[in-house]
């Protein structure tokens, strides 16, 4: 994008801790309180960019639905269709900032960033970090060095790839890592951008429309010391469409739980296997119930994909009516490192105004 003159970020605000108050009428519970503009407002000096606040919602993220989500990504890309702007900020909640994140790094088919970030202190704390942190985070989004990184977290300074990232910290300021992909850069406090070398980009898949339809179920159910096949065969009997099961090391259950995933994936519900373990990849090398008999079982390993954004991409390939092979290919590519020779997202697969012209299915 050669000229980016007059040209504006645009911050859609859905709430969260950057937004919460402590309410009098909740005896003193912190909530989400404050619109987007009230959010800009606090930053303590003028943005590297100018700014266009819309409202979205404005809640704490832990109560967010996968249709919420979706509807996120849906504004994002309805923001990007004009072409004057020059990357979007999501003031988010950190709960599950790593979800609604990944599902925009998903279905993300524009040169231009998206850009998340939150607080782990409330807006009326004695000293809040959400003003930098958006500080931090519109400098990034209007950087020409974010172009083509499709969505990032940005947060205590630090930019990270969104694949990967889990929210590490309950309180602590520097709230989000990634174990398996480290940091993509920095910014820093006077809105200097620092971006390491890009990584390859998977092609987008399509957002779905679920005005019309119910969301599908997709549940998470955790493996532990004594687990039996309650849990998973409660799902299938709930009407579940897909399972993530939160399995221990390496991706290992028990013979209970493998026996469930079998009746479960004999039934028509999706299971894919993921590790309770920060991490390292999930793979099938262990018997007597571990990732071995999972995949005998009909499970698909999630391979770097930790829980929450395995149930994103689960959730998002279901709705996208894709059959259970289909599914196991996608895990494989967005599960797994990207090398250089994978195809990319890259800026000359872009028109013009950011759009992508490749719609391939992933």
């Amino acid at each position: 994008m050669a000229d980016r003159e007059g040209t504006h970020v645009v911050l859609l605000a859905t709430g969260g801790t950057i937004s919460s108050r402590a309410q009098a009428a909740e005896r003193g519970a912190v909530i989400a309180a404050d619109k987007g503009a009230q959010v800009l407002a606090s930053l303590a000096a003028a943005p590297a960019y100018p700014v266009k606040v819309i409202d979205v919602a404005c809640q704490g993220s832990y109560l967010l639905t996968i249709a919420d989500m979706i509807a996120i990504c849906a504004q994002i890309k309805t923001v990007l269709a004009d072409p004057s702007v020059r990357g979007v900020v999501v003031t988010h909640g950190t709960d599950t900032m790593e979800e609604t994140a990944y599902l925009a790094d998903l279905t993300h088919d524009d040169v231009r960033p998206v850009v998340f970030t939150g607080a782990q202190t409330s807006a009326d704390a004695a000293d809040p970090d959400g003003p930098s942190n958006l500080a931090g985070a519109i400098a990034v989004a209007g950087s020409d060095q974010a172009l083509g990184e499709g969505a990032l977290i940005v947060f205590a300074g630090e930019i990270l790839r969104v694949r990967g990232v889990r929210k590490a910290q309950t309180i602590a300021l520097q709230a989000f890592t990634n174990s398996d992909f480290g940091s993509a850069g920095l910014v820093a406090l006077n809105g200097d951008v620092s971006i390491s070398r890009p990584e390859p980009r998977l092609p987008p898949l399509p957002l779905p429309l679920i005005a019309s339809r119910e969301p599908l179920r997709v549940d998470v159910v955790s493996a532990y010391p004594g687990a039996d096949e309650v849990l998973i065969r409660a799902s299938v009997a709930a009407g579940a469409r897909g399972i993530v099961l939160q399995a221990t090391g390496s991706g290992n259950a028990n013979p209970a739980l493998c026996g469930a995933v079998a009746e479960a994936t004999a039934s028509g519900t999706v299971v894919v296997m993921s590790t309770r373990v920060s991490a390292g990849p999930v793979i099938a090398v262990y018997g007597a119930g571990g990732g071995r008999d999972l995949v005998s079982a009909g499970a698909i390993p999630s391979g770097l994909l930790k829980p929450s954004q395995s149930m994103i991409l689960l959730s998002l390939l279901l709705h996208l009516d894709r059959e259970p092979d289909e599914i196991a290919r996608a895990f494989t590519a967005h599960g797994a490192p990207l090398s250089p020779g994978d195809r990319s997202l890259s800026q000359a697969s872009v028109s013009p105004l950011g759009h992508s012209t490749e719609k391939t299915r992933t």
